[in-house]
């Protein structure tokens, strides 16, 4: 069964069309780069895949069921923006996702921190705004979900903390398990992508894994990005 999937997917502001006749699929142990220039429907999905927000048009569903209590049990979604309660410390976080979320996998996270030395009595507001983003990534990829969202989850921070994200989504997902990872930072990502779906105007122009791209195009999704969104 498909992790997502969603067809005739579309979704309106008003008479703003965010997303048009969206089809696609995604399917289980795949790491997927929802790629698009900004204002081009990645947020509007992601929301929608997460719950909060409801179609126009078509059906989306995630592990079978559409976008509800059931789904969100399955979904760890990482907002783009850091959401996680200022006033708290590092520990109250922990206890806080632990009473929350069944799935939530305490030791992996407390070994996250660990590495990143962050004292459990650290206050979140006393942290940067990059190991904020650090704390936050930690906490959503320590549940044993079935679909990670990731909303910009590299967009704000520097080169090195870029590289131990990408190195905690992949070393803390069930391959059974599928992520989603929205950006513009093609190059950054890359690298631990199986698949993309390239976004233009809420219309999705290409599917592909990231092997066929290198094979049949002979370049790199940054170079093939590039050459498909020319200004």
């Amino acid at each position: 069964m498909p992790v997502l999937e969603c067809k005739g997917l579309t979704k309106r502001y008003g008479s703003v069309q965010a997303l048009s006749n969206v089809d696609l699929t995604v399917e289980p142990g795949r790491i997927v780069g929802l790629l698009g220039p900004n204002g081009s429907g990645k947020t509007t999905f992601i929301k929608l895949a997460n719950g909060l927000l409801t179609p126009s048009a078509g059906t989306l569903t995630v592990c079978g069921v559409q976008p509800g209590k059931e789904s969100r049990a399955a979904v760890s979604y990482l907002p783009e923006r850091t959401a996680i309660p200022t006033w708290m410390s590092a520990q109250q976080l922990l206890d806080f996702y632990g009473d929350f979320y069944q799935d939530f996998r305490r030791d992996a996270a407390e070994e996250m921190l660990e590495h990143l030395g962050i004292q459990p009595r650290q206050r979140i507001k006393q942290m940067s705004k990059g190991t904020r983003e650090k704390v936050q990534l930690i906490m959503v990829m320590s549940r044993a979900a079935k679909l990670y969202l990731l909303d910009e989850p590299i967009g704000g921070v520097d080169p090195a903390t870029r590289d131990y994200i990408l190195s905690t989504i992949i070393g803390n997902y069930d391959p059974e398990a599928s992520v989603i990872i929205s950006t513009h930072l093609i190059s950054d990502v890359e690298k631990v992508l199986d698949e993309v779906i390239f976004i233009d105007r809420g219309q999705v122009v290409l599917q592909s894994s990231v092997d066929e791209i290198r094979e049949e195009k002979g370049m790199s999704v940054d170079a093939l990005f590039r050459e498909v969104f020319r200004c």
